[in-house]
């Protein structure tokens, strides 16, 4: 495994949409196990490929410590709910912003072994999953921001 560079907001990867993964080999498990890496090192929840450079449809999302979901080319069934939440980002680092997001979604992908699962998200999960989906259609939390928070009032949240 090794840690990979995680790319910044101003790079044209982040902006583009990723292709659809057509064979889970070696190099996806290797994608994998270094997103899980990165993501780690980087304290952050939840990582998809292109952040790292790679323009495939996989992501990462973490759930506590313990679990880590891997999905790859993975699609939202459902969404109920509204909420607006305080997100950021690895690519868009020291920038926090109020999103507008679903309370709770189903999301369908492909798992390392290749079958087919079906995962319901509800909470600060749902809203890992929708940033992290945004991100491989190249789209960033700053495009859906409905204001982006200064400092001091992070600050007040805590």
């Amino acid at each position: 495994m090794a840690i990979r560079i995680i790319l910044r907001d101003d790079h044209p990867v982040l902006r583009q949409k990723t292709a659809e993964v057509k064979n889970i080999n070696s190099g996806v498990f290797r994608l994998l196990d270094d997103m899980r890496e990165t993501m780690r090192e980087a304290d952050g929840v939840g990582l998809a490929a292109n952040q790292v450079g790679v323009s495939k449809r996989i992501l990462i999302a973490a759930e506590g410590e313990e679990t880590i979901y891997e999905l790859i080319n993975p699609c939202c069934e459902l969404s109920e709910g509204d909420e607006v939440g305080t997100e950021g980002c690895l690519s868009v680092p020291g920038k926090y912003g109020e999103v507008p997001r679903s309370t709770k979604i189903i999301v369908t992908a492909l798992n390392r072994e290749g079958q087919k699962i079906r995962l319901t998200a509800e909470g600060l999960l749902a809203r890992i999953l929708q940033h992290e989906m945004d991100h491989l259609d190249g789209i960033l939390f700053t495009d859906k921001a409905l204001r982006l928070l200064d400092p001091e009032e992070l600050k007040s949240e805590d």
